[in-house]
C-alpha cells in the first residue's frame, strides 16, 4: 500500500465525516447542532458576565466556574469550524497542520475540563470540610496559581503527541470516523508503527482524568462523611445542595469521555454512526449543559439572573 511519508506529512489531508447514511439530511441536521453551538457559547459567556458583575459571586466557587465557562467556551470553539463546514456546505477535506491545531486544542481543552473538575471538588471539599479556613486557604493568588498550573499541566503534556503524530506516515485511506480530528482516530489510519504514541496517549489520559477522577472521588469520600457528622438534617441538606451542579457537571463529562475511549480501543466491529454520536456527545453536549445546570442548580446564580430580569422589569 502507498504511503505518504512523514516528509511530505503537511501534504496528507484528511476526510471528515458527518453522520454515516444521513449524508442527504446535513443541512436539517445542522440546525441541531447550530443550536447546541449557540447554547454553548451563549450560556457560558452568559455565566462569566454573571460573574464579573455581581460583587456577590466573587468567590472561590465562582472564579473556579468561571475556569470551566473559559475552558468549554475554547472546546466548542475548537469544534465548530470543522462540524459546521461538514454538515452546512460539504466541505469535508482538512490538511494535517489543521488537524494536529485541532487535536492540540480539542484535547488540551478536555483534559483541562478534567482540571478544572478536580480543582471544584477540591473547592467543595474546603468549603465543608474546613469552612473557617476555606476563604484563607482559597485565596485570589492561590486561585490564580491553580489556574496557571492547569495550562501548564495539559500543555507539557499535549506537546510530545503533536510532536509524535509529526513522525508519522500515513495511508492514502485517509477517512476519519468523527467531523473533528481524534487523536486515536487519526492513529488508526498510519501505517508506521503506533505504539509510543498510543502508550503515551495511554498515559496522558492515565495521568490526567485517571487521576483526576480518584482524587474527585477522594473528596467527595471526605465531604460525605463531614456531611454525615452534621446533626441537623437540614444542614445536611444544605451542604449535599452545594454539591449537586457539581456531581452532574462530573458525569456529563466523564461518562462520555469513558465511553469514547472504550469504543475506539474496544469497539471494533461497532457501527461507524455510534463512532460519531458518542464523539459528538463527548465534545457537544457538556459545554452546553454545564452552565444550564449551574443556573438551575445554584441558588446564588438564580437569584442573581431573577435580580437581573426584575431590574431590567423595573426599567421598563
Amino acid at each position: 500500500m502507498d504511503t505518504l511519508k512523514n516528509t511530505n506529512y503537511s501534504h496528507v489531508t484528511f476526510i471528515l465525516l458527518g453522520i454515516p447514511g444521513l449524508e442527504a439530511q446535513h443541512m436539517w441536521i445542522s440546525i441541531p447542532f447550530c443550536a447546541v453551538y449557540i447554547i454553548a457559547l451563549l450560556g457560558n459567556c452568559f455565566i462569566l458576565f454573571l460573574i464579573k458583575t455581581e460583587r456577590s459571586l466573587h468567590a472561590p466557587m465562582y472564579y473556579f466556574l468561571s475556569m470551566l465557562a473559559i475552558n468549554d467556551i475554547g472546546m466548542t470553539m475548537t469544534t465548530l469550524p470543522t462540524v459546521l463546514s461538514i454538515f452546512l456546505f460539504n466541505i469535508k477535506e482538512i490538511n494535517f497542520d489543521a488537524c494536529q491545531s485541532q487535536i492540540f486544542f480539542l484535547h488540551n481543552f478536555a483534559i483541562m475540563e478534567s482540571s478544572v473538575l478536580l480543582a471544584m471538588a477540591f473547592d467543595r471539599c474546603f468549603a465543608i470540610c474546613n469552612p473557617m479556613r476555606y476563604t484563607s486557604i482559597l485565596t485570589y493568588s492561590v486561585i490564580a496559581s491553580i489556574g496557571v498550573a492547569i495550562i501548564v499541566r495539559c500543555t507539557v503534556l499535549m506537546i510530545p503527541i503533536i510532536i509524535l503524530l509529526k513522525q508519522l506516515s500515513f495511508c492514502k485511506i485517509n477517512l476519519l470516523s468523527h467531523s473533528f480530528c481524534f487523536h486515536p482516530d487519526v492513529l488508526k489510519l498510519a501505517c508506521t508503527d503506533t505504539r509510543i504514541n498510543n502508550y503515551y496517549g495511554l498515559f496522558v489520559v492515565l495521568f490526567t482524568a485517571g487521576i483526576d477522577s480518584v482524587f474527585i472521588a477522594l473528596s467527595y469520600v471526605m465531604i460525605i462523611k463531614t456531611v454525615l457528622s452534621i446533626a441537623s438534617s437540614d444542614q445536611r441538606l444544605k451542604a449535599f445542595n452545594t454539591c449537586v451542579s457539581h456531581i452532574c457537571v462530573i458525569l456529563i463529562f466523564y461518562i462520555p469521555m469513558i465511553g469514547v475511549s472504550v469504543v475506539h480501543r474496544f469497539g471494533k466491529n461497532i457501527p461507524p454512526v455510534i463512532y460519531t454520536l458518542m464523539g459528538n456527545v463527548y465534545l457537544l453536549i457538556p459545554p452546553a449543559l454545564n452552565p444550564i445546570i449551574y443556573s438551575i442548580k445554584t441558588k446564588q446564580i438564580q437569584r442573581q439572573i431573577l435580580r437581573m430580569f426584575s431590574r431590567k422589569q423595573d426599567h421598563t
